[in-house]
């Protein structure tokens, strides 16, 4: 029976999709829920995985190909993969002893793999197939170029120290490499731009002396850990949680415009920017305001993994009344966060690092952060953004506020 292999349905804020990825072609088998092709959105990467066991028999769409919620992308004969596998387990052992003839590997070939062939004029002999019953997959074909042009790479440089030649740069060589940017990338530059565009961006700065969380998560960390399950206390709950309790009083910095209105959110919905290797992504924590300390640091942690790994829904990174970016842990000391529209407020935080500071008359070392909010003018006053930004500072110096909501 053939089934019709779709893409998700995309939520209204996602237009349409591109084919990143094809991990299986035509003619290849695949086994229920099997990762067949990856689609990627301005938002994330989502996975299609194979309805039932199987063979594709029909791709609809190519790598690169933009396509619409729900469109066809493949078709597969359900069990036929059960019944196509014996005879090719056959043919593997037949070609092996021969040594010299590549019939017996060319009949493991899908028509994906068998086209990569053609195109570079490879033996299909000289490849160990890892599909089911020895089959030769477009993976196995594209791990043998890698493996193939890598030794040539070689020669080059053997060559130089025999031939003398003038260099140009210190490696001798001016290579350039282009690619085409990404969706997501791309997404995420064009918001970017939006931000500093659109909106009457403004940022303001203050410093927050970090000793009394770091003696309270000094002094509990390991109690926390064994009470909550291995979840781990860090600095991002504190200040999602300060975060929280700030917005409580200064309602313009979690609301948004929304062209001639102004949106008034009664909930705090927090976005935590997490870097990944396709861009910055920003999750959601949801009713964040209603989670204790430990909901938020294991919640963060779980969004950060899947952020990592590809495995972010369009659900988690929807919303947000405001946003948390912690460039710190990259060692950055100040910078000046952008904005993440609608959102009329971020704040971002920094590297803690020893400063000599006065107190009391006296010149003492406290370990201190940069701290920077940068918000929408047009919506928020100077005033209001400098108050927020103190009350998060108090709320972080004196920790036992955010319980006390003082």
């Amino acid at each position: 029976m053939a089934i019709e292999i779709k893409a998700p349905a995309f939520p209204e804020s996602v237009a349409d999709g591109e084919i990143a990825t094809w991990h299986k072609g035509e003619g290849d088998a695949v086994s229920r829920d099997e990762l067949i092709v990856e689609i990627e959105t301005d938002k994330v990467v989502m996975e299609v995985l194979a309805p039932e066991d199987g063979v594709i028999t029909k791709i609809h769409a190519q790598e690169g190909d933009v396509i619409q919620s729900e469109q066809v992308l493949a078709t597969l004969e359900q069990g036929a993969a059960a019944d196509s596998a014996p005879a090719k387990t056959e043919a593997a052992p037949a070609a092996a002893p021969a040594g010299k003839s590549d019939s017996g590997a060319a009949d493991l070939l899908g028509p994906a793999a068998r086209q990569l062939l053609e195109e570079h004029k490879l033996d299909p002999s000289r490849i160990t197939g890892t599909g089911k019953g020895g089959r030769i997959t477009k993976e196995d074909i594209l791990e043998h170029l890698k493996t193939r042009d890598a030794k040539p790479a070689q020669a080059p440089a053997a060559a130089a120290a025999s031939i003398p030649a003038v260099p140009v740069g210190p490696s001798g060589e001016r290579v350039e490499k282009r690619v085409p940017m990404t969706r997501m990338r791309a997404r995420i530059a064009e918001r970017l731009l939006e931000a500093t565009q659109q909106t009457a961006m403004l940022t303001t700065f203050n410093e927050v002396n970090m000793a009394p969380v770091m003696a309270l998560r000094s002094k509990y960390k390991e109690q926390f850990e064994k009470v909550h399950n291995g979840t781990r206390l860090g600095f991002m709950g504190f200040f999602v949680k300060a975060a929280c309790e700030a917005l409580k009083r200064f309602p313009a910095v979690n609301a948004s415009i929304d062209g001639s209105d102004v949106v008034y959110h009664g909930y705090q919905d927090i976005g935590v920017a997490v870097s990944t290797e396709n861009g910055l992504v920003v999750p959601v924590l949801r009713d964040a305001d209603f989670m204790s300390l430990a909901d938020v640091e294991a919640a963060i942690r779980d969004l950060g993994i899947r952020a990592k790994e590809n495995k972010l829904t369009i659900e988690d990174m929807t919303g947000g009344t405001f946003t948390v970016t912690n460039g710190g842990v990259f060692g950055s000391l100040q910078s000046t966060p952008i904005l993440n529209p609608p959102q009329t407020g971020i704040l971002g935080m920094h590297k803690i690092q020893d400063r000599p500071m006065a107190v009391n008359g006296q010149v003492v070392i406290l370990p201190m952060m940069n701290l920077a909010l940068s918000y929408d003018h047009r919506l928020i006053d100077g005033k209001t953004a400098v108050q927020f930004l103190v009350a998060i500072k108090d709320l972080i110096e004196d920790p036992a506020r955010i319980l006390l909501q003082l």
